[in-house]
């Protein structure tokens, strides 16, 4: 019986006659020195099901557009290239590759080829012959500057506390989903998609596996600290209602420190002839409420905001042209 029950899930799985088993989709920015290595190197496997590798130019500043424009008519698999009409974001440019990708699985990874490719085949098997929807990628090493090493711990830290996540489950990039997955997290229109808050909302049939990390091949991070800080406030805005309930909690421990305050003040006037001036208290109180309401007002602003563009309708992006490669060689 568990046989059958195993062989039945293995086959929901399994790649369908007729469809790619495995979609690429690959977020292209400044990646014109290394998109085409990464091409080629990924058309050498042989997945079960078969491969189509979707390009994302996320309105790239370098000639990346003309690079993956040339491969079209060499590559030697299916490939779907996109450009956007103006830089969006990774995470946006994702859910565009995903809303075009048909294969039965989907792997998204960056294109500086630290991602080896001769891992594309195993995180596949694993997340299709594991019946999981979503297998993730781990790293004994991490061949990043110390300081985004630094602040991807800290990405994960806040997500395991505003997400309703595995424990230790480390959010990569590089991850693998299942078509059932795909579908539901491109149903999110807003204009500040975060895809591993949306697929902990879907499922929690989630694995993970450690693969290799390489250094960069070209060029540095496109992660600054800022693109950090807008990664973090899509995770923390977008998907959980914490930071409206810090300030909460900011709010209430200032009301108790405040009618600790007044005791203390009235027990001093009552029974202490000397009152001091208590200049350096005042500013001190007058300094930790202002921090406080000041905190306050930036998490409300910051919802009222996001709100309000989506209600606008900000796009979460705009598609300039796609061109596919009609007889791959």
């Amino acid at each position: 019986m568990n046989d059958t029950v195993t062989l039945a899930q293995t086959t929901l799985n399994a790649p369908k006659p007729g469809r790619i088993g495995l979609s690429i989709v690959v977020p292209v920015y400044r990646g014109a020195a290394t998109v085409g290595r990464l091409v080629d190197a990924l058309s050498d496997l042989a997945p079960e099901g078969g491969l189509e590798i979707v390009l994302v130019n996320d309105g790239s500043p370098d000639n990346s557009g003309d690079v993956c424009r040339a491969l079209l008519p060499t590559a030697r698999v299916p490939l779907v290239y996109i450009e956007h009409a103006r830089n969006y974001g990774e995470h946006n440019a994702v859910m565009t590759g995903l809303r075009h990708a048909s294969g039965d699985f989907i792997i998204t990874m960056d294109d500086d080829l630290q991602n080896p490719p001769e891992e594309v085949v195993k995180l596949y098997d694993h997340a299709r012959l594991g019946n999981w929807d979503v297998v993730y990628t781990r790293y004994a090493v991490k061949q990043h500057e110390g300081w985004r090493n630094l602040g991807s711990r800290f990405a994960n830290a806040v997500a395991d506390q505003l997400l309703d996540k595995p424990k230790g489950l480390y959010l990569s990039s590089f991850r693998c989903m299942s078509a059932l997955v795909v579908r539901a997290v491109t149903l999110y229109s807003g204009p500040y998609p975060y895809i591993d808050g949306l697929i902990m909302q879907i499922t929690q049939r989630i694995d993970s596996i450690e693969v290799r990390h390489l250094p960069r091949a070209e060029g540095r991070s496109n992660y600054t600290l800022v693109r950090l800080v807008r990664l973090w406030l899509n995770l923390a805005t977008s998907f959980s209602l914490a930071p409206l309930r810090l300030a909460i909690f900011a709010g209430l421990g200032l009301s108790v420190l405040g009618a600790i305050g007044a005791v203390a003040t009235i027990s001093e006037a009552l029974f202490t002839r000397d009152i001091p001036s208590g200049w350096a208290s005042t500013m001190v109180v007058l300094l930790l409420v202002g921090g406080v309401q000041s905190m306050i007002l930036g998490v409300l602003g910051e919802y009222v905001g996001r709100t309000f563009l989506s209600a606008n309708g900000k796009p979460q992006g705009t598609i300039r042209a796609i061109q596919r490669n009609t007889d791959p060689q």
